[in-house]
C-alpha cells in the first residue's frame, strides 16, 4: 500500500507492505520490519471460518429412529419440532463435547424410501469416536445392536462396524490401548 506522511509540510511517499504477522515499512528507501498483530478478522480477510454441523440421514419412522438414536446408542433428543402435518426438524447428538449431529429426516417419496438404510451404496455412512470403546462396545451387544465386524486394532485405533436399525453402516472407533 502507498501511503503519504507530512512531515515539515511536506508530503513524503510511504510505502506500507503487510503480510499476516509482519509489517515493512519503506521510508525514503531507508526499510523498517516490524512484528504486529492482526485481528483475525482481518488475518483471515477472504477466509472463512466453517463446519459440517448436521447430517441428513433418512429414516423411515421419526419416533423408531428417535428410540433406537436416545435408548440404544445414548445420543441426545437436541430437538424434535413440528413444521406440518408430514414433517418434524428432528435432530439428535452423541453425547460429549463433538458438534456434529444428525438430521433425522423420514422419507417423503419413493426415491427416497428406497434411499433409507443404504445412503452410501453399502459403505460406512457415519463414524463414531469414543473415549471409551470397551464401555460403548459392551452397549452396543447389551443394546442388540447389529455387530457387522468385530472389534480390530487398525492403524489409527480399535474399530468395530455395527449397523443401525435400516442397515446404515457405522465404525465405532477409539483409540488404540
Amino acid at each position: 500500500m502507498l501511503c503519504f506522511s507530512k512531515r515539515k509540510d511536506k508530503y513524503t511517499p510511504v510505502l506500507v507492505i503487510f503480510t499476516t504477522h509482519l509489517c515493512a515499512l519503506i521510508i525514503n528507501g531507508a526499510k523498517y520490519m516490524f512484528f504486529i498483530a492482526i485481528s483475525p478478522k482481518i488475518a483471515n480477510l477472504g477466509f472463512m471460518n466453517q463446519k459440517i454441523a448436521q447430517l441428513a440421514l433418512v429414516v423411515s419412522d421419526y419416533d423408531e429412529a428417535i428410540a433406537f438414536y436416545t435408548q440404544k446408542l445414548h445420543f441426545r433428543l437436541v430437538e424434535d419440532t413440528r413444521l406440518s402435518d408430514t414433517k418434524r426438524w428432528v435432530v439428535v447428538a452423541p453425547p460429549g463435547e463433538g458438534d456434529c449431529r444428525l438430521l433425522l429426516a423420514q422419507a417423503a417419496n419413493e426415491e427416497q424410501k428406497s434411499r433409507v438404510g443404504n445412503q452410501t451404496g453399502g459403505r460406512v455412512f457415519l463414524f463414531l469416536h469414543t473415549d471409551d470403546f470397551d464401555r460403548d462396545y459392551q452397549n452396543l451387544l447389551e443394546q442388540g445392536v447389529q455387530i457387522i465386524r468385530e472389534p480390530s486394532v487398525e492403524a489409527y485405533g480399535i474399530v468395530c462396524v455395527f449397523a443401525d436399525l435400516y442397515g446404515n453402516l457405522w465404525d465405532m472407533i477409539g483409540e488404540r490401548e
